[in-house]
């Protein structure tokens, strides 16, 4: 294919996928889940010049335990220095902040055409069937759901995709020249950076880096002493790359890598990462049996096949999954399988609990690259061998194209696609300023209060401004104490569960007399008013 052939190519991907893009953004108009507010409140703080920090304490297991909180404890900054850009020229608003991954976002089905295109040679097609296949595997990505829904929030989704993407894209092509390859060539040191800068967006980016390490030592006919070079060369790149953020860490939180990880391994239920008195620990841990460890993993890998994987991506994800085995040991599919297959080992196996609540599901856009190349190719396979058995004459290999993308396009557009995910942005964002209402005309305005005890700490905080803390699934007593140490005198409950929480205090018991619930006043606005329907306020009494 000449160079204007594929710049053709790569134009159209790319200016479907930000189209496509920018209307989903548009009708998003409030950040969710909490770590996507997460992101934008510390660029917001950023910007006003207070630093990489938080509104919200969201976690007690790192110190130090005060306002103003250093960002960051566990999630990596480089999402919310990519947020910041667009938020610095237009404005700080949720929707400047859309810009960053919508931008980002449309990078990732270029991405996607080039391993398609590369998966397509390998397996040896004639161009014509190569530029399908790449092109479709460019349009299904640009409408895929999984992949649109995180282009429309900034957070560490798309930017640890387009790196870890890339990443894999280059190593077939490092494996290539691998005899010849001199250990200071730009695109080892390139890889390197890239592993550096992906170790900036998620901490799964060392399963990058152990994709490139297997498929070296994979590759026949190299000496190990040259494998090892080819191996340590990136590493030590992307730990210069990621160095000065491992000494930040240090001067902030006592520790250069991300300690709470290992307490997130340790979780029993997902309540455990809000812990204050309880905090998670190997005896609790093991303490729950070897029958409820093999069931949280069990759940772990169910939740991320089904609920991450599979469901969004339907139908695409299915055939995807069902056609890789036969595709797997593809050059140019290789580092990308090993990099899936490993993050969503580690994911379900090592963090079955945390993983519920979202680990996986940010870390899994490669993933979704991955079956999305998998599925044109077996549908290329497939029709292909119809096309024999039937003896065909025309070339139909656009048939698995149009396969894939119109049905992305039509899980994409359906109700319970971005539709339903706009509504629910809109409800947070009626429900959030009615409360920041609800408060202020309750005589306790939040930039007045001291830190507001809440379920939502994160939300609370970036839609407010007030200073919030996670509240603990624990007794009572324990929060009173939580509120004492932090001199904190409000209780903010947003809907009707949280653990034991609110039904704790209705039953009563030790400590529940410090909580008094406070009259929340109906407002006028009937969407307000039902934003408010499950709000409960109470004031926090003991000294």
């Amino acid at each position: 294919m000449s160079r204007r052939d594929l710049a053709l190519q790569v134009l159209l991907v790319f200016v479907v996928a930000l189209l496509v893009r920018i209307l989903a953004a548009s009708i998003v108009v409030f950040p969710q889940p909490e770590d996507t507010a997460y992101y934008v409140g510390v660029a917001r703080n950023l910007l006003d010049g207070h630093g990489l920090t938080s509104n919200a304490i969201w976690s007690y297991q790192t110190p130090p335990l005060s306002f103003p909180r250093p960002a960051f404890e566990v999630w990596l900054p480089l999402p919310t220095l990519l947020t910041a850009i667009p938020m610095a020229i237009l404005g700080s608003t949720f929707a400047s902040a859309q810009w960053a991954s919508v931008l980002v976002g449309a990078i990732v089905p270029v991405l996607a055409w080039r391993i398609g295109a590369d998966a397509a040679i390998d397996r040896g097609l004639p161009p014509s069937r190569v530029r399908v296949l790449a092109v479709g595997a460019g349009l299904t990505a640009a409408v895929y759901l999984p992949l649109v829904l995180h282009s429309a929030l900034p957070d560490s989704t798309m930017p640890f995709a387009v790196l870890a993407l890339t990443a894999c894209s280059l190593m077939p092509r490092l494996l290539r020249d691998a005899e010849t390859l001199r250990l200071v060539d730009w695109r080892l040191i390139g890889l390197g950076v890239l592993i550096g800068l992906a170790a900036l967006t998620r901490n799964e980016a060392a399963f990058v880096g152990f994709a490139w390490l297997v498929v070296v030592w994979a590759r026949k006919g190299i000496p190990g002493r040259r494998k090892l070079a080819l191996v340590v060369a990136p590493a030590v790149v992307a730990l210069v790359v990621f160095a000065p953020w491992m000494v930040r860490d240090w001067l902030e939180f006592g520790n250069p890598l991300p300690g709470q990880a290992l307490a997130n391994a340790l979780s029993v239920t997902g309540f455990d990462i809000f812990a204050w008195q309880d905090p998670p620990t190997l005896s609790r841990y093991l303490a729950v049996g070897p029958a409820r460890l093999l069931e949280m993993r069990v759940e772990g890998l169910s939740h991320n096949l089904f609920t991450v994987l599979l469901i969004t991506g339907f139908p695409v994800s299915f055939i995807g999954l069902v056609s890789l085995p036969w595709f797997v040991r593809l050059r140019s599919i290789a580092p990308l399988a090993v990099l899936s297959v490993t993050t969503f080992l580690v994911t379900s196996l090592a963090f079955p609990v945390s993983t519920t609540w979202g680990t996986y599901l940010h870390a899994a856009g490669p993933a979704h690259v991955l079956l999305i190349v998998s599925a044109l190719l077996g549908l290329d396979a497939f029709i292909a061998w119809v096309g024999v058995r039937r003896g065909w004459t025309r070339p139909v290999a656009w048939l698995g194209a149009a396969l894939t993308v119109s049905a992305s396009l039509l899980f994409l557009a359906a109700p319970t696609g971005m539709p339903f995910v706009g509504g629910q942005s809109q409800a947070l964002a009626t429900r959030y300023e009615a409360i920041d209402a609800a408060l202020a005309a309750m005589g306790k305005p939040v930039t007045t209060q001291g830190p507001i005890i809440t379920n939502f700490p994160i939300w609370l905080g970036v839609s407010t401004g007030a200073k919030s803390l996670a509240l603990p699934n624990e007794s009572p007593a324990a929060v009173a104490e939580l509120a004492s140490h932090f001199d904190s005198r409000l209780l903010v409950m947003v809907g009707d569960e949280h653990g034991m929480w609110p039904a704790v205090l209705d039953e009563g018991g030790p400590g529940a007399d410090c909580f008094h619930e406070l009259d929340v006043p109906a407002p006028a606005d009937p969407a307000q008013a039902e934003a408010l329907h499950d709000i409960r306020v109470f004031e926090v009494a003991c000294p």
